[in-house]
């Protein structure tokens, strides 16, 4: 079983930067895709950003493309998202999630394992 911690949210002015991390624990997410959403308030979940188990193929939201970065680092066992000039339209609770297939994959459904998710406030 894998279990999922966030971190890295918090409270930022537009057009700030924040990088949020998910460390796994249970056992190594080497062979997992990986993958970032997000619940804005009174919004359902959607997909931000997505990476194939090495690393060598990534997938972004088109609202987030070209500000935020989804990357991983196998080594220890964490995924991380750089997200640049931030939004007030950004503001949600950020989840990582994972799935045991290599292939990174943009549903919700698609993913087995979710963390409790950080929360990310941008101000105008």
């Amino acid at each position: 079983q894998v279990q999922l911690v966030e971190s890295g949210g918090g409270l930022v002015q537009a057009g700030g930067s924040l990088r949020l991390s998910c460390t796994a624990s249970g056992r190594t997410i080497s062979s997992y895709a990986m993958g970032w959403f997000r619940q804005p308030p009174g919004k359902g979940r959607e997909f931000v950003a997505t990476i194939n188990w090495s690393g060598g193929s990534t997938y972004h939201a088109d609202s987030v493309k070209g500000r935020f970065t989804i990357s991983r680092d196998n080594a220890k066992n964490t995924v991380y998202l750089q997200m640049n000039s931030l939004k007030p339209e950004d503001t949600a609770v950020y989840y990582c999630a994972g799935r045991s297939g290599s292939a990174w994959q943009t549903a919700i459904h698609e993913y087995a394992y979710w963390g409790q998710g950080t929360q990310v406030t941008v101000s105008s």
